[in-house]
C-alpha cells in the first residue's frame, strides 16, 4: 500500500495568495527557512498506477503535474485517479471534484449522505458535473462495515464519523449531522499495516483513540500551533477549537495525545498545516520541539509505503 501526500497545507496553501504574516512574508522574500506547500490531498495505491484521491482540492492540476503517476498515459486519455473519497465537503477538499470534468466516464466519488447532500445542494457540485462527466455517488454509510473501492481490493478502508461542524453554506451548519467529517484507517490486508489520515480532528474521542492506537502512520490534524494563534495575529476571531481543529501545544494538544501512541517505530506525522504555523519555519523552535517528540511535518510528494 503505497500513500502520497499530495497536499500538505490547510485552506489557502502555503504562502496563502493575500497573507503577509511573517511565514507567508518571509517564505515569498526568502527570509525564512519554509517550504511552499499546496492544499490538504493524498492518495492510496496497490500497485502503483491505480489511486484513491482523498480530497480533491483546488490545487488539484498542480498536484497531477507534480506527481507523473497520476497521469499514467496508458491510452489517448487517461488518468491515474480511479475514483475520488472527501472527507467532507469543504472548499479546500472538494473544488478540485470541478477539474475532473473531462473524464470519458462518470467520476466514482465516495461520501456520506451528510456530505453528498452538501455537495448537491449547498456547494452543488455533483450537479454541475453532470454536465459533463457526470458523478456515481458511492455512499459511506458509517454502519461499522469497510468501504469497498474498487482500485484497492487488498486494502481495508474504515471510515470513522468525527465530531465536526458542515461549512457554513451547508444546509445542517448549525445542526451538525453524523458524517459531516470522517476520519480514515487504512489497513494493508497483506501485511496488517495500518495508517489512520485525519486533517480535521477538533476532539479525540474514544472509538478515534481506539484507531490511533491501531496505526503504524498517523496523518493527523497540524492545522495551529496554540488555540488562540489565529486571534493573536489578529487575523480571526476563532480559536481553533472553533474551527473544528485540536491545537498542538499544551494540556491536551495534539503532542500529548501523540506521546501516549505508538512504539518507537511509529510515524506521527502532522498534515493539514495552516500557513501561520511557525512549525512551518524548519530551523525554529516549534519544529525542534516536535523532533524531541518524534513527530514529523508532511511537506507535498511525502510518500509512505506500508
Amino acid at each position: 500500500m503505497k500513500i502520497k501526500v499530495l497536499g500538505s497545507s490547510a485552506g489557502g496553501g502555503f504562502p496563502q495568495w493575500n497573507c503577509n504574516c511573517s511565514n507567508c512574508d518571509g517564505v515569498r522574500r526568502g527570509t525564512v527557512k519554509a517550504t511552499r506547500r499546496s492544499q490538504s490531498s493524498i492518495a492510496v495505491s496497490e500497485n502503483g498506477e491505480d489511486w484513491l484521491l482523498v480530497n480533491a482540492s483546488p490545487d488539484l492540476l498542480a498536484q497531477i503535474a507534480a506527481n507523473p503517476e497520476l497521469q499514467p498515459a496508458r491510452r489517448a486519455r487517461d488518468s491515474g485517479i480511479a475514483a475520488v473519497l472527501v472527507i467532507d465537503a469543504q472548499i479546500d477538499h472538494v473544488t478540485g471534484l470541478l477539474m475532473l470534468r473531462e473524464r470519458d466516464t462518470p467520476l466514482p466519488l465516495h461520501a456520506t449522505d451528510a456530505v453528498w447532500q452538501d455537495l448537491t445542494s449547498g456547494f452543488p457540485i455533483a450537479p454541475i458535473l453532470s454536465h459533463y462527466c457526470g458523478v456515481e455517488h458511492r455512499r459511506i454509510a458509517l454502519d461499522g462495515a469497510p468501504l469497498a473501492v474498487d482500485a484497492l481490493p487488498g486494502v481495508q478502508i474504515d471510515a470513522l464519523p468525527l465530531s465536526s461542524k458542515a461549512p457554513p453554506y451547508s444546509p445542517h451548519r448549525n445542526a451538525p449531522e453524523l458524517g459531516d467529517n470522517i476520519g480514515l484507517l487504512f489497513t494493508n490486508r497483506q501485511t496488517g499495516k495500518r495508517a489512520f489520515y485525519a486533517p480535521g480532528l477538533g476532539a479525540i474521542e474514544p472509538h478515534v483513540l481506539e484507531a490511533m492506537r491501531k496505526a503504524d502512520l498517523l496523518l493527523v490534524d497540524g492545522t495551529l500551533w496554540t488555540a488562540d494563534e489565529m486571534i493573536r495575529l489578529g487575523l480571526s476571531k476563532k480559536t481553533s477549537a472553533d474551527m473544528g481543529h485540536l491545537q498542538q501545544s499544551g494540556p491536551g494538544g495534539m503532542i500529548e495525545v501523540l506521546d501516549s501512541l505508538g512504539t518507537p517505530d511509529t510515524r506521527k506525522v502532522l498534515i493539514h498545516i495552516n500557513n501561520t504555523n511557525p512549525i512551518l519555519v524548519e530551523d525554529g523552535p516549534e519544529r525542534r520541539i516536535l523532533g524531541e517528540h518524534g513527530i514529523e511535518v508532511a511537506h507535498d510528494g511525502m510518500t509512505f509505503e506500508l
